[in-house]
């Protein structure tokens, strides 16, 4: 029989540990979970998702004359778990002031209360979304197939949870529903990025949307496009400075092909079109087109 020196790992490991935790300045003493949990999230995720749509994205045997008590109980459920969630990030962040529980307990109520009461603004603001799905793609034959099968749909819901929750001072919870949404579906949209609409994103795949980017209504991205950073700022120490704008700006009524990269704080103007493969990093008057060739033919002069 093979014997492992599991103990000795144990071991190393263990003083790993200890070597990061003093460096960022966590407590040695005995506690319970100080970090949200991706798993926590996902449940909730998918319980808010039969919340926003119980005939879709609920349960199979759901039935429509028991729609509000399937959304009641599930609700409250999701909300008493993002509570948890809540304070844990609540207490994460200010660690080092040592707050008290009643003060991360109060805090954490206050944003739960106020993500719940913006549910209804979610689902108005989602079914604009699965309508532009729909009315942009061709091969689309009804709603409800844009929302049970089009991963753009799928990176959105997430996202509109997402940015609510980054609004509300609870930027880990965030980025850890952004990156389930990015597991899934292959589309990264930093849970800070504003987004207006009516937004479709078609196929999706390798879609990356910065922080700090703002785009507007009824704009269509397809696969491969990146709304990036063009460039990033550093301070005296050389670190670098968080915070800045430092991605585009795409107004109403734009469509952006497949493969175009747009980088820094460019503003691409209303209803421009830009073609796929494209690099763009100056502003777009409203109404242009930019084709592949044009953009050829602006790097070779």
């Amino acid at each position: 029989m093979t014997v492992f020196d599991v103990q000795s790992v144990v071991r190393e490991l263990h003083a790993v540990r200890d070597e990061w935790r003093d460096a960022q300045r966590r407590s040695r003493e005995p506690r319970g979970r100080e970090f949200p949990s991706r798993e926590a999230l996902a449940q909730i995720l998918k319980q808010l998702q039969g919340v926003l749509f119980p005939m879709r994205l609920g349960p199979p045997d759901l039935r429509h004359d028991g729609e509000d008590f399937y959304i009641g109980y599930t609700l409250d459920a999701a909300l008493h778990a993002l509570l948890a969630q809540t304070k844990l990030e609540i207490a994460y962040v200010e660690r080092h002031e040592n707050p008290s529980d009643d003060s991360v307990q109060s805090r954490a109520e206050s944003a739960v209360r106020e993500f719940a009461v913006a549910l209804p603004g979610i689902r108005r603001l989602l079914d604009t979304d699965v309508r532009a799905a729909f009315d942009g793609d061709p091969a689309a034959r009804s709603v409800d197939e844009v929302l049970l099968c089009y991963p753009g749909v799928l990176a959105l819901i997430h996202h509109r949870v997402g940015h609510l929750l980054y609004g509300l001072g609870l930027p880990l919870l965030a980025r850890i529903v952004a990156e389930l949404a990015h597991g899934a579906t292959g589309i990264d949209i930093h849970p800070g990025a504003t987004i207006g609409a009516g937004f479709f994103i078609d196929h999706g795949t390798g879609v990356v949307i910065g922080e700090t980017a703002v785009i507007g209504e009824r704009v269509r991205l397809y696969q491969a496009v990146t709304l990036g950073a063009k460039r990033f700022p550093t301070d005296s120490e050389g670190k670098l400075r968080k915070g800045l704008p430092r991605h585009p700006v795409v107004e109403d009524d734009v469509v952006i092909y497949a493969g175009a990269t747009i980088l820094g704080r460019v503003t691409i103007g209303r209803g421009a079109v830009i073609g796929g493969n494209v690099w763009v990093t100056d502003d777009v008057p409203p109404g242009a087109s930019i084709s592949q060739a044009k953009a050829r033919n602006a790097l070779a002069s």
